[in-house]
């Protein structure tokens, strides 16, 4: 018998507008759509290593001057590899793509704005 991995595609794009399911326990601390699809792991097409968007903005899209300015990419921290984030990370729609874009650079802002590391 195979293993979950191998009946599930990782990278199939998600939309943070779809029915998600929540468990109570996401829901008490906050979780939301946004927050599942940027977590969300893919797998680099060109390296084949696994990274979250979060991870590719605070790694390989860090001192970017785009990062913050709803960057359509995402990049492999592993290989330093692009893809689009429509198509990619979500389905290829510029609302999909534009949502969770401004939910990143808003994680990120935040971040900066309470830890002064801009």
């Amino acid at each position: 018998m195979g293993r979950y991995d191998d009946y599930v595609n990782t990278n199939t794009p998600i939309s943070p507008r779809a029915p998600m399911y929540l468990t109570p326990e996401e829901q008490a601390a906050g979780i939301n759509p946004n927050l599942k699809v940027a977590a969300r792991r893919y797998l680099c097409p060109k390296c084949g290593k696994e990274f979250s968007l979060f991870q590719s903005r605070a790694v390989a899209c860090k001192y970017c001057p785009k990062a913050g300015q709803r960057c359509p990419n995402v990049r492999c921290p592993y290989c330093d590899s692009e893809f689009p984030i429509a198509g990619f990370v979500t389905p290829k729609d510029k609302v999909d793509s534009t949502i969770i874009n401004d939910y990143t650079d808003d994680v990120f802002n935040r971040w900066a704005d309470r830890y002064n590391r801009r």
